[in-house]
């Protein structure tokens, strides 16, 4: 006989998974603020958080593939929670690579120039946490579109400050190296904004789905 209680509860797992990936992408975007404002020091403790943060996100991500294997009824079509969870794994991954470049960057960074692009990361991040929450609630579009629409301000904005940061380099007195090493990490911060926008978008488009 099939336990209803049961499966309901397969249910709010996967929402809960989906939601502790979402919080480790905030927190590792959090962490890259603390560092970004401590006059761009790179304090052991802050580095080795950021790591454990990508560690505890894979395994998250791992769990959701193992209840994927395990669970006959899931709340969200399984290619659906898949995407989502992948989508939300590779904003603290490529936040992590964001900080290993910071910790052996030889050149010149722009401090404040890199935290316009953090903050705009970090808005992103909260919109995508906000969405995943939702997902829960059921088919409440409106409350959905709301923070998308937060997303694609926040990627918009994102794209005309790479932009002024890439002429600031073209025009500036950096050196070949520094140009380099720096559009490196400009584009990285991109990437990471870029991997937000996916996993709004994942979002978005299960919940037109279901509605």
């Amino acid at each position: 006989m099939i336990s209803f209680k049961k499966l309901l509860g397969k249910e709010e797992k996967f929402y809960d998974l989906l939601e502790a990936s979402a919080d480790e992408a905030r927190v590792s975007t959090d962490l890259l603020v603390k560092i970004l404002s401590n006059d761009g020091s790179m304090a052991a403790t802050n580095i080795h958080d950021i790591i454990q943060t990508r560690r505890k996100d894979k395994r998250i991500t791992q769990e959701i593939t193992e209840e994927l294997c395990k669970t006959f009824v899931t709340p969200l079509e399984r290619e659906d929670i898949e995407a989502l969870s992948l989508a939300l794994y590779r904003i603290p991954k490529t936040v992590e690579k964001i900080v290993e470049r910071l910790t052996i960057c030889p050149a010149r960074v722009p401090r404040e120039s890199l935290q316009k692009q953090v903050v705009l990361l970090e808005q992103a991040v909260e919109s995508v946490v906000a969405m995943v929450k939702q997902l829960r609630n059921g088919t409440q579009v409106e409350r959905i579109t709301d923070h998308h629409a937060k997303l694609q301000f926040a990627e918009g904005e994102a794209d005309k400050v790479m932009l002024a940061l890439v002429k600031d380099l073209y025009n500036g007195p950096y050196d070949a190296k520094e140009v380099f090493i720096l559009m490196e990490l400009y584009d990285l911060v991109e990437t990471a904004v870029d991997r937000a926008r996916d996993a709004g978008q994942v979002v978005f488009m299960i919940m037109l789905k279901y509605s």
